[in-house]
């Protein structure tokens, strides 16, 4: 999204409270949690972080030595005005640096759609060298292109993943699979209704420079009903064949 002002800026004012991210950022601290316990001490660096909404949400739960990084300015200076400790960095440049000033997490949610496939190997090698041996590393990825919409248009995203894209690039990187699941399984009814209207929109004629992204907050019950079905989903469901996300960790051998 690196130039898209105003997606960063529809990001910045929704993100602590848009059903979406309020569960991708539980789904987050649920893994720093069965890895970690209790330690709020733990070095986690997102890259690709956006407008800091993760580091905020993990902020505000006490975890104390967190760092991020982003190729947008846009970005950088939304976290900032958070007061988030994160520099500029597009993950393309990120440098294979030794194994010094390593993480225990090292999170990238939302950016391997970016990333050109040649490329991609060479970033999740880089991001888990950056980890301590037992250190995690989380990735959430759009899901399945019949979920392609104006949304990914809107928000220049190139590619939507499957598990069979993802899975095989683990241990070439160095880590052990862990966890990959699709979500939200009941959600994911709705969400492509929305995205083949969309399509269909496009297809009879509308620009694409006009199109849309799913980044607004609806109706407050609207919005809390959607999160209280992905909770529920999530706990009761921790492994979905289908839906619009792909949830990934890995540990560092």
């Amino acid at each position: 999204m690196i130039g898209l002002t105003d997606e960063y800026q529809k990001m910045f004012q929704v993100e602590q409270q848009l059903w979406w991210y309020r569960q991708l950022h539980e789904r987050v601290a649920a893994v720093l949690t069965t890895q970690f316990g209790d330690r709020r001490d733990i070095r986690v660096l997102d890259a690709g972080c956006g407008t800091g909404g993760l580091l905020s949400y993990l902020r505000d739960r006490g975890y104390t030595n967190l760092t991020g990084v982003d190729g947008s300015a846009d970005a950088v200076t939304f976290c900032h005005e958070r007061g988030l400790n994160v520099s500029l960095l597009n993950l393309n440049d990120l440098p294979d640096q030794p194994e010094t000033d390593l993480f225990d997490a090292v999170i990238c949610n939302d950016v391997f759609c970016y990333i050109a496939p040649e490329r991609l190997p060479i970033l999740l090698q880089r991001l888990a060298r950056r980890l301590r041996p037992g250190g995690v590393f989380v990735t959430n990825n759009n899901a399945f292109a019949l979920f392609r919409g104006q949304h990914d248009l809107a928000v220049g995203s190139e590619r939507r993943f499957v598990r069979a894209d993802l899975e095989p690039l683990f241990p070439p990187a160095g880590l052990r699979l862990r966890q990959s699941t699709y979500w939200s399984l009941v959600l994911s009814i709705p969400i492509l209704a929305v995205r083949l209207l969309q399509r269909l929109e496009l297809a009879l004629g509308r620009k694409s420079n006009a199109a849309r992204s799913d980044v607004y907050l609806p109706s407050r019950w609207v919005n809390e009903t959607l999160y209280r079905i992905a909770q529920m989903e999530n706990r009761l469901l921790p492994r979905t064949p289908f839906g619009s996300s792909l949830f990934l960790t890995g540990e560092r051998l």
